[in-house]
C-alpha cells in the first residue's frame, strides 16, 4: 500500500507534527507500507491521487487545498479511496462544506490541554480492539458542531472528567464511516508530541490506519 501523509497548515500549527509524522510513518512501515510525507497541495490532483491507496491528514489546519484539488480529492475518495484524519484534521477546510461530510463532523473549539477519561464505545473495531475499556489521557478535548453524521462512534470522553465540554454525554472523539465507496476514519486525539509515545495512542492509530488501508 502507498500512503500520502499530509501535514499542511494555514492556521494553527502543532509543534507535535514532526514527531507525530515519524510515528505514523513507522507504524505504516511496520505493516509494509510506503509513506510519502508532504505539505504540497499538488499531491491532491487527480493524477497524483491515482498513485495512493490511503490519504492521511495529520494535524492539518485551515485551507489546505485549492478548489480543483477539493474536487479531485472528493472524487477520488468517493470512488473507492481511503482517508484517515488525526487531531486537527477537522479544523481544516472551513469554507468547503463537502469536507464535513468527508470528515464526519466540524471542529468548533476546545478547552485547555488537560487529562480526561476516554471510554471505548465500540470494542470490535481495529482501532479500539487493543485498548482498555477506559483510560486517562491528556489532550485538547475537541467540541464539534454536532455528533458525527452517518458514522460509528469508537471513542468518547467523559465530560465529567474535565472542564470545557459542551456536547454532553456521549461526547464522541473518534469514529469511522464511508464516503461514497470510500472509507474514512478519524480521531481527535493527538495534540501533544508525547501522546504519540503512549501505547494507547499508538495502538489506536495502528488499528485506525489498518481499518482503512
Amino acid at each position: 500500500m502507498r500512503v500520502l501523509l499530509y501535514t499542511r497548515t494555514t492556521d494553527y500549527r502543532h509543534d507535535s507534527i514532526p514527531h507525530a509524522a515519524r510515528v505514523v510513518t513507522d507504524l505504516l512501515a511496520e505493516d509494509g507500507h510506503e509513506t510519502v510525507h508532504t505539505e504540497e497541495p499538488g499531491a491532491h490532483t487527480r493524477e497524483a491521487l491515482a498513485g495512493y491507496d490511503l490519504v492521511v491528514w495529520l494535524s492539518t489546519s485551515g485551507d489546505v487545498l485549492s478548489d480543483d484539488e477539493r474536487e479531485a480529492f472528493a472524487e477520488w475518495l468517493a470512488g473507492g479511496g481511503a482517508w484517515a484524519g488525526v487531531h486537527s484534521a477537522t479544523f481544516s477546510e472551513p469554507g468547503w462544506a463537502e469536507f464535513e461530510r468527508i470528515a464526519g463532523a466540524r471542529f468548533t473549539d476546545h478547552p485547555e490541554l488537560q487529562p480526561g477519561l476516554v471510554r471505548v464505545a465500540d470494542a470490535g473495531h481495529p482501532s479500539t480492539a487493543d485498548l482498555p475499556p477506559a483510560w486517562t489521557h491528556a489532550d485538547e478535548w475537541y467540541n464539534f458542531a454536532g455528533p458525527p453524521a452517518d458514522r460509528t462512534v469508537l471513542l468518547t470522553v467523559d465530560e465529567a472528567s474535565y472542564a470545557g465540554g459542551t456536547m454532553g454525554d456521549p461526547h464522541p472523539i473518534a469514529w469511522y464511516g464511508g464516503y461514497g465507496r470510500g472509507r474514512t476514519w478519524y480521531t481527535s486525539l493527538g495534540h501533544a508530541a508525547e501522546a504519540y509515545d503512549t501505547p494507547e495512542l499508538r495502538a489506536h492509530l495502528r488499528g485506525g490506519l489498518r481499518s482503512v488501508g
